[in-house]
């Protein structure tokens, strides 16, 4: 009986090297080979054929144990596994866990809280496509105060980047002298969203903490901590997504 035979990408992603989209830049760049010749998207291989990243092998063929982390990111890390910058970054957080993973969607380096981890393309490419709308929530911490009609725009969606933002859920949860506290719900996660909102009214961001991702909470974890994903809290992420 043949091998069985699957697309590059796929063979990538279940390896633990990383997620399909992450593989399809990766082909597109010429840094994947196949027994020694350039990969092409969307061309199949099969377990006995070699396959190399920027020349370093991967076992395309072995079952990967898949590894699914909550990790608590702190305030001054990339959302990346390597930085050219020399910056610190969120793989130096999960040294300890015997695999590649790579982190399911960002936060910038100003912002901490939640980030779910993998080594699982497939279930990374379910919470990460924008027509899933996993739900994200996040605590912002903003100078000042806010009135209701920027509230009220929040709420809408207001333009940012040449496109009005999804409606969120938001509400004041404290209010100071010199700052407000506010939970924002978002169903989708464009490139530094809440910041970028609040600017639209002249409004900084003092902290930026998400707290919930899905059915998954932050909970007690400290920054720097990471814990496994429970089976329930898999298998509801999947039903979300």
């Amino acid at each position: 009986m043949k091998a069985k035979e699957i697309r590059i990408q796929k063979a990538l992603s279940e390896a633990g090297f990383s997620s399909r989209r992450k593989a399809e830049e990766l082909v597109k760049e010429g840094r994947v080979r196949v027994d020694g010749r350039p990969a092409e998207i969307g061309m199949k291989v099969g377990p006995k054929q070699i396959i190399t990243v920027d020349g370093k092998r991967i076992n395309s063929g072995v079952k990967t144990k898949k590894y699914y982390i909550a990790l608590h990111k702190p305030r001054g890390y990339v959302t990346t596994m390597d930085d050219e910058l020399g910056r610190k970054n969120v793989s130096m957080l999960v040294e300890d866990i015997d695999a590649r993973l790579y982190p399911v969607g960002r936060l910038d380096m100003s912002s901490e809280g939640l980030l779910i981890m993998t080594n699982d393309g497939e279930f990374a490419n379910l919470l990460m496509h924008p027509s899933h709308n996993i739900k994200k929530i996040y605590r912002v911490t903003i100078d000042g105060d806010i009135n209701d009609e920027q509230l009220t725009a929040l709420c809408e969606g207001v333009e940012i980047d040449g496109r009005k933002t999804a409606p969120t859920v938001t509400k004041v949860v404290l209010k100071e002298e010199k700052r407000t506290v506010l939970q924002m719900t978002l169903s989708e996660g464009r490139n530094r969203q809440i910041r970028k909102m609040f600017e639209i009214f002249g409004i900084g961001v003092k902290r930026l903490r998400r707290i919930q991702v899905g059915a998954v909470r932050l909970g007690v974890l400290r920054p720097g901590e990471h814990r496994p994903l429970t089976k329930l809290e898999i298998e509801t992420l999947k039903s979300q997504a």
